[in-house]
């Protein structure tokens, strides 16, 4: 019978306890998925909060500037999103791209590409720049730039990241968007 030829194999693990007796490989292999997912989530906290606090803080300074400098006081269309939606969208955005982020260092893409990571922190950097810059100092030209800049990133940042990771690139077409928004935004300001 095909039953009685099979064999029952037992695995044991090296360690064994004080007792004397053997540990599972379920038990090990739980403590082991346990310990990855508490290293997943501090990573993903890290990945999510870093962005977010740079963003929010770069806001926080900004609208302070801005504040000083009443550089939004000319009469705007109906279109124009108030000044604090434009602040807290860049947090968003910042929050997004930390997401995606993770989700590509989580499957080894930095590894991989490179390229990734120069176009990740270089994105950020611009989008951390961009508020106080215009809002803050007034330098909607600048902001011109770095806005050209930020969508250049962005795109590259979601063409590798789609190598890597679907979802991390689909989560990057809202921030393109977004930014595709504030160069008319910044055109607008130009234009004042």
């Amino acid at each position: 019978m095909a039953s009685q030829e099979l064999k029952h194999r037992v695995t044991h693990d090296a360690d064994t306890k004080a007792g004397g007796g053997t540990t599972t490989t379920t038990t090990t292999r739980r403590d082991k998925k346990m310990a990855m997912a508490k290293r997943g989530l501090r990573s993903l906290l890290i990945a999510v909060i870093l962005p977010l606090s740079l963003t929010l803080f770069s806001a926080y300074i900004s609208s302070s500037m801005s504040r000083a400098n009443h550089h939004m006081d000319h009469k705007t269309p109906f279109w124009f999103p108030p000044s604090w939606a434009l602040h807290l969208t860049l947090p968003a955005s910042g929050f997004l791209m930390g997401l995606s982020a993770w989700m590509v260092w989580a499957e080894g893409g930095f590894h991989r590409y490179p390229v990734a990571v120069v176009l990740y922190v270089a994105q950020l950097l611009l989008t951390v720049l961009w508020d106080p810059l215009v809002f803050g100092a007034g330098a909607s030209r600048v902001g011109m730039v770095l806005c050209l800049g930020l969508f250049g990133c962005l795109y590259g940042c979601m063409r590798v990241f789609k190598q890597v990771n679907h979802v991390a690139a689909d989560l990057i077409k809202p921030c393109l968007a977004w930014t595709a928004f504030l160069s008319i935004v910044n055109l607008k300001l130009l234009s004042a």
